[in-house]
């Protein structure tokens, strides 16, 4: 059972938010039924102009939710294939539709040139949603901001307070005048948001998604180099480009009932259809994943592990569980189908499995390659199956994954392709991005009820769709990720050794001009100026030779910390502590716990605009 936050604990996040939002603006009266906290970024300018669109007073606690080597390539074409029909409670059959294809069609041959050039990320509006984790989240959120709204970005906030919040939060993101989406979180938590984002129409599509991680696991963050501590992951996510992604997309393509063959249940159906005068539409029949999908004793674990847990001890919350859950794991029978050019292939392969894996990307728990072939941009998922082998060896097996270590190569079967049909018991359990997901929200009403009517699970036969959707999404990735999960890296690189040349040529300008200053103004400046200690330095790549300071200084009237993020640009005059005029492409030198004095007008945000910059002597003597 999962923990649940006690009145108590609700009743302190809430004052924590409540106080986070007064020390950034006035906090106006609740609003009946809020949704999100709607806080407007700052302007690096002095003047700060706030506003509140509605405010969250209330973080309702998450409900508890129930347990919810050799690579056999095939040449498929994805343009060609069919999608899987959807059926309506109604009884009308309808496939995916033409306006979806021509999105998809439209994505995928712009992204393909998007892969030849670096495409940076151009941000002027986000939206930030935040997975409270227990209040987890909330301890460096003005950090974040200050960060964000020293780039120059107006942010709004929104706090997800139940099951399926992300989602709608995102899919309404999706839909306004957003340029970016940012998911602070876990993986689940990008999923959510992914999702949103996808569930949007027309154009909301193409809005591009970030990270910030604050989760368990925090898979996708450490795949793309995104750093762990949320400031540094904040300046890394303005010094982005943005990338065209595949996704990994689930359907539900058949369920077959013990004793009844396909015909009988179609016609059992339309039986039960004729009889309703109405009909309500049922949930969404697709969802997609970022990097895997699992079918197996991983999806147990994930589904017997405490939510709570997990906030207190971290990993070590799935590794009690794993404990908890293997002994009582047995093999399942599996048949695997590749679909090619919309006509479904011979079997290839059945047997007997302890889990199976789909991967978009390459990591599996974060430790191990598990999926190594894959690329994000490749229109592929790549399937790994654990099967069957002697008893002693399959324990071997299972506890390795289990335990993130590589399993055996001898009892793991591997395919790459675009398309796959699955066949499994409807007994065993699944998770998409870490998250467990439930078969009945894949089944129409009649399907559900005889599922429930079922008397044992695993006589019920599943065939679940698994297609690779190419370059389905825009994501931020940092200009500092070496492409490895990109296939289309080469222009890329080349455009960033360009980057460098023109960094060292404007040092080397700066370096022309140097002057000194009298030590008049480096004391003036060492009273009037703020001593900020640095926790990270980012560089704004689309607004040439602008750089941010991440930090935090001490007000002097109440010798409280306060976060702070300083703005440097070509207006901004470097000096040393002698007074020395120092290059702009000197501030990249300064490492974290440095101290620096920052000279301007900071606003509410904790924003400096600095007119006059003094470096500590040791970065100037490293760099010169």
């Amino acid at each position: 059972m999962l923990a649940t936050p006690s009145h108590h604990a609700l009743h302190r996040l809430n004052r924590l938010i409540t106080t986070f939002l007064a020390q950034i603006r006035h906090v106006p009266d609740p609003v009946e039924n809020p949704v999100s906290v709607a806080v407007k970024e700052s302007d690096t300018h002095d003047q700060s102009n706030t506003s509140t669109s509605s405010t969250l007073i209330q973080v309702a606690p998450e409900p508890t939710v129930a347990p919810e080597h050799a690579i056999e390539q095939a040449a498929l074409t994805h343009q060609t294939l069919e999608p899987a029909p959807t059926e309506h409670d109604d009884g009308h059959i309808t496939n995916t539709s033409e306006s979806e294809q021509q999105l998809h069609a439209q994505l995928s041959d712009e992204s393909a040139a998007e892969y030849s050039k670096r495409s940076l990320l151009r941000c002027e509006k986000a939206y930030l949603i935040i997975n409270p984790r227990a209040g987890h989240n909330f301890t460096r959120i003005a950090d974040v901001l200050a960060v964000l709204s020293a780039a120059g970005w107006k942010t709004d906030l929104a706090v997800k307070q139940y099951v399926g919040h992300a989602i709608e939060l995102a899919t309404r993101a999706a839909a306004q005048d957003y340029d970016l989406v940012i998911a602070y979180g876990g993986d689940g938590t990008i999923n959510r948001v992914v999702n949103g984002v996808m569930g949007a129409k027309g154009e909301g599509r193409r809005k591009a998604i970030g990270v910030i991680p604050g989760g368990t696991i925090n898979q996708w963050a450490s795949e793309m180099s995104v750093p762990a501590d949320p400031v540094k992951a904040a300046l890394a996510l303005i010094d982005s480009n943005v990338r065209a992604v595949d996704l990994g997309r689930l359907q539900v393509q058949a369920i077959q009932f013990p004793n009844q063959t396909q015909e009988s249940q179609q016609q059992r159906r339309k039986g039960q259809k004729a009889r309703k005068s109405k009909a309500k539409k049922p949930a969404s029949r697709e969802n997609y994943f970022l990097l895997t999908a699992g079918l197996g004793i991983d999806a147990s674990v994930i589904s017997h592990t405490s939510k709570g847990l997990k906030q207190r001890v971290g990993p070590l919350a799935f590794d009690l569980a794993v404990a908890e859950s293997l002994p009582e794991h047995h093999p399942f029978p599996i048949e695997v189908t590749i679909v090619e050019n919309g006509q479904n292939q011979p079997v290839s392969w059945s047997g007997e499995a302890y889990q199976v894996i789909l991967g978009n990307t390459r990591r599996y728990a974060n430790t191990l390659e598990l999926t190594p072939d894959v690329h994000l941009d490749d229109g592929k998922l790549e399937l790994c199956v654990i099967t069957e082998g002697n008893t002693l060896t399959t324990l071997q097996q299972i506890s390795s994954l289990l335990f993130r270590h590589r399993p055996d190569p001898i009892t793991a079967r591997h395919f790459l392709a675009t398309h796959f049909l699955i066949t499994v018991p409807a007994s065993i359990h699944m998770h998409l991005d870490g998250s467990a997901v439930q078969l009945e929200d894949y089944l129409n009403k009649s399907d559900r009820e005889a599922l429930l009517q079922a008397q044992n699970r695993e006589h019920v036969k599943v065939t679940y769709r698994f297609d690779a959707v190419q370059h389905a999404l825009r994501m931020a990735i940092p200009r500092t990720y070496d492409n490895t999960l990109f296939e289309h890296a080469a222009r890329q690189e080349e455009s960033s050794t360009g980057d460098q040349q023109r960094a060292q040529k404007d040092t080397t300008k700066h370096h022309v001009t140097l002057q000194s200053e009298s030590s008049d103004l480096i004391n003036m400046l060492q009273e009037q100026g703020y001593q900020v200690k640095v926790n990270g330095v980012g560089q704004v790549p689309n607004k040439r030779q602008t750089y941010i300071i991440a930090g935090s200084t001490v007000r002097q009237r109440t010798g409280e910390t306060i976060p702070v993020a300083v703005r440097i640009d070509n207006d901004t005059i470097i000096l040393s502590q002698t007074g020395a005029h120092a290059p702009l492409a000197q501030i990249q030198m300064l490492s974290d716990g440095a101290l620096v004095i920052a000279h301007g007008k900071k606003s509410k945000r904790g924003v400096i605009k600095a007119k006059h910059v003094v470096l500590p002597d040791s970065s100037i003597s490293q760099g010169l």
